[in-house]
């Protein structure tokens, strides 16, 4: 069952690599990697947090707004982006056994999707995130978005 506390181990200073799609919605689309640095505080006693994260490859920075919704055992993670200055539909969702899986509705480049983050590996010092779209309503998916968390050296969690 989802709590408050379920991101607890994000708080503090990161180190992260990234893998992602050069085409999101192209399952034949090329790699690319390259590291970013994120630090994520805690709000609300822990039932909410946000971070940033500082990516010099792509020229952008992002943040993410978790709230948890105590009444509904479920997280609502917003996404901004530097580049776009917009604040993206949210996705909703729960950790169960450890893992976190959260969905929601958007659109990417002109096309209706729906978005699943999964949260997954959690520990003190290292996590994974993935991003997949699915253009068929959840049938399918499609992994765009890798990245592999590892706590930043001398750092501990918030």
């Amino acid at each position: 069952m989802s709590s408050p506390h379920d991101f607890d181990f994000f708080h503090g200073d990161w180190d992260v690599l990234h893998r992602r799609r050069t085409d999101f919605l192209d399952p034949d689309s090329d790699w690319e990697e390259f590291p970013s640095t994120s630090r994520c505080l805690p709000l609300f006693d822990g039932a909410a947090n946000l971070d940033e994260i500082d990516m010099p490859h792509l020229s952008a920075k992002g943040a993410t707004l978790r709230l948890f919704d105590r009444e509904s055992e479920q997280w609502s993670l917003y996404w901004a982006s530097s580049i776009s200055g917009t604040l993206f539909p949210p996705v909703v969702g729960r950790f169960e056994g450890g893992i976190g899986t959260f969905h929601g509705d958007d659109t990417y480049d002109g096309k209706d999707i729906r978005a699943r983050f999964v949260w997954s590996g959690i520990s003190d010092t290292s996590a994974r995130w993935e991003q997949a779209f699915s253009v068929d309503g959840g049938d399918s998916w499609l992994t765009n978005w890798i990245m592999e968390f590892t706590r930043s050296s001398g750092t501990t969690a918030g």
